[in-house]
């Protein structure tokens, strides 16, 4: 009886462990995922570089992130926070004076 015991405990244990080493890793794939939203990047044509001066900082559907030259948002972008305020796309609307 021992033996009909062993097998299936030590499969449970391999199955269990795969998955606890499993789940941080789709986390973390999730959440890299959600940081940006290429779909709209690509349709918005985005670049991380300005334009003819025209940069996402300046824009006024640009989201300021934590720290003036760090990352922020756009209105435009839902789900995407790794907009980068020297950015530019094809939306960008000067931010009234």
């Amino acid at each position: 009886m021992a033996n009909k015991i062993t097998p299936s405990r030590r499969q449970f244990i391999k199955i269990g462990g795969a998955t606890m080493a499993a789940i941080p890793l789709m986390i973390l794939a999730d959440k890299a995922a959600a940081a940006t939203n290429a779909g709209m990047r690509t349709a918005m044509k985005y670049q991380d570089t300005p334009n003819a001066g025209k940069a996402c900082a300046d824009c006024m559907q640009f989201i300021p992130g934590k720290t003036a030259a760090g990352p922020g948002g756009c209105k435009l972008f839902p789900g995407d926070t790794e907009i980068s305020p020297k950015g530019y796309c094809v939306a960008w609307t000067a931010k009234p004076k």
